[in-house]
């Protein structure tokens, strides 16, 4: 709609309510929001035309859209795909490695070179809560600009100590590896500044971008090792890494940084110094913490299909292509990634619900897997866990908003990889331990489906819980300003708004609906879901809800009555 454009029965508003003010209206003044008195044949009638979008708008909420917006996830999708399309393709560099090491006459050459790839994963995912702390003390696009930084200058330097694994385990193990943790959080944090309801679109195409960059680099990177070596081939990496650079200037945020803990008696210096650098409020969050804990419990078993598809193929079917498997979960992760992420936001659609599906799917198809006689059915299992993968890591993101609001999403997300690191670096090795005692992989991948499952499972402990963000949201106070000079009346939602939002969560996937009227000055309440906005008139007050904008303005007949 056209900022000037008049307002009609037909259009759509976006949740925003105007004010009218009746002693503006009747004492001839032009109000300031779009409501014009006008005079036809000594009939006054009444022109209302659209709002200014300022108006409409609350300068808190995301744009979800613009110029800015769009640079802001088109530089995401690049962010998110150099890091991990880098730590995804390591496969390719230690390859080399482990020659130029058995070359040395080297004895333990496989698990030096691994362990260069192990360590730049493992410390990605361990350092996200001091990406998250950092943060929110120096801003989104200092830590996102060191990060890069960091990530470039460590496979620069790494180009230096191809030889030296003691070397390279600090070059590109821990330094690359911290920068792409301080990188990493920012690039999913970003997105909830400037989308809302485009929020599961956006972070399903942000996360693709490591999809995207897992399948072109490694045929890139193959070249360049065989053209021009291992040194010239990271030198051109780190140049890449360059990239995270330039995208770091266009994270502007727009929310504010959470405040700082107000000093109570009592409390130590320690206390006031740890609450300065973590944010509490989000472990206040019962949600939160069931989240945050079901979470890592179910990636126990996560990863281990990924790191063990190659030689289980090569052992239950010995004639097949082995990298055919992983090539299936890698596209159809991508795939996923979009896919769910617009069903995210769709009305009425749970995300919690969405990624415990996810993972319960996981689980399921990760227990089949050796039970399958049939290579054929072992690509159809694989293209199912790929597409339920990109689910679940896409919607990790929007989740942590929706739990935390904007001011602790940041830490949220870097707290939930910082605990999912354990998981994620214990479960491979421990299904290796059991390959070996046992000679098959049948009882490693069925344990290993276990835990997706249990984990889905407690997340329903959160169907049972307060929307407490709704709640801080919502509990604000309403002014109605009654005109001829009366004053301002002020009504608190508390016990009938709770009422509504516990009912919401008994709903399985569909968000509550509930509607209330109280014949108290004409006094209407609309309780929606998600927006609940406010309209005053002469002595009549509607709580309404973003259905319709005229919905919330009154007629002329109503003024004249």
């Amino acid at each position: 709609m056209a900022e000037n454009e008049p307002l009609n029965e037909k259009s759509k508003s976006n949740g925003k309510i105007v004010a009218i003010d009746n002693d503006r209206l009747h004492g001839g003044k032009l109000p300031s929001h779009g409501v014009f008195p006008k005079e036809k044949g000594g009939e006054v009638l009444e022109h209302i035309q659209a709002p200014c979008c300022r108006d409409i708008h609350d300068p808190k909420e995301p744009p979800d859209g613009g110029m800015r917006a769009w640079m802001v996830m088109v530089s995401a999708f690049l962010c998110n795909g150099v890091i991990f399309g880098i730590i995804n393709t390591y496969g390719v560099i230690h390859k080399l490695l482990t020659e130029r090491l058995e070359e040395q006459g080297d004895t333990e050459a496989s698990s030096k070179a691994a362990l260069v790839g192990s360590l730049t994963i493992g410390t990605t995912f361990l350092l996200s809560p001091v990406a998250g702390c950092l943060t929110d003390k120096i801003g989104l696009r200092l830590t996102t600009l060191i990060g890069g930084v960091l990530s470039s200058g460590g496979l620069l330097l790494s180009s230096f100590f191809t030889y030296s694994t003691g070397a390279l385990y600090i070059t590109y193990g821990i330094m690359f590896g911290f920068g792409a943790a301080l990188a990493y959080t920012p690039t999913l944090a970003i997105l909830g500044h400037y989308f809302k309801r485009y929020l599961g679109k956006v972070s399903g195409f942000v996360t693709a971008g490591s999809s995207v960059f897992t399948v072109i680099l490694p045929p890139g990177m193959d070249y360049l090792i065989k053209s021009y070596g291992l040194e010239t081939t990271l030198q051109i990496m780190s140049a890449i890494c360059t990239f995270v650079i330039l995208c770091s200037f266009v994270y502007k945020p727009l929310h504010p940084p959470p405040e700082p803990p107000k000093k109570k008696p009592g409390r130590s210096k320690a206390s006031m110094m740890m609450r300065s650098i973590i944010n509490v409020e989000i472990w206040k969050s019962k949600k939160y913490v069931i989240w945050a804990l079901c979470i890592p419990m179910a990636l126990f078993g996560y990863f281990v299909p990924y790191v063990h598809m190659m030689k289980f193929v090569q052992l239950a079917y010995p004639n097949r292509d082995q990298n055919l498997p992983v090539m299936s979960i890698g596209v159809t992760s991508g795939l996923g990634r979009l896919i769910f992420g617009v069903i995210a936001d769709l009305p009425g659609v749970n995300r919690i619900y969405l990624q415990q599906l996810s993972l319960f799917c996981i689980g399921v198809v990760t227990i089949l897997l050796p039970l399958t006689s049939s290579y054929v059915l072992l690509i159809v299992f694989s293209l199912i866990m790929g597409l339920f993968d990109g689910c679940f890591i896409s919607l990790l993101g929007p989740i942590a908003y929706e739990i935390c609001g904007p001011s602790g999403a940041t830490q949220a997300i870097g707290f939930l990889l910082g605990l999912s690191s354990l998981p994620l670096t214990i479960g491979p090795p421990v299904a290796g331990i059991i390959f070996d005692k046992s000679g098959s992989y049948t009882m490693p991948l069925i344990l290993a489906g276990i835990p997706p499952i249990v984990g889905s499972a407690i997340l329903f402990l959160m169907r049972f819980l307060k929307d407490e963000q709704a709640l801080k949201e919502s509990k604000h106070i309403v002014a109605v300003n009654g005109g001829n000079g009366h004053k301002g009346v002020e009504f608190e939602k508390t016990a009938d708004l709770e009422k509504t939002l516990a009912s919401k969560q008994t709903q399985p996937l569909m968000n509550g609906h509930s509607k209330q009227s109280l014949q108290n000055g004409c006094m209407e309440n609309r309780l929606e879901s998600d927006t609940q906005v406010t309209a005053a008139t002469n002595g009549q007050t509607r709580l309404a809800d973003s259905e319709s904008l005229t919905d919330a303005l009154p007629s002329h007949k109503e003024y004249f009555e």
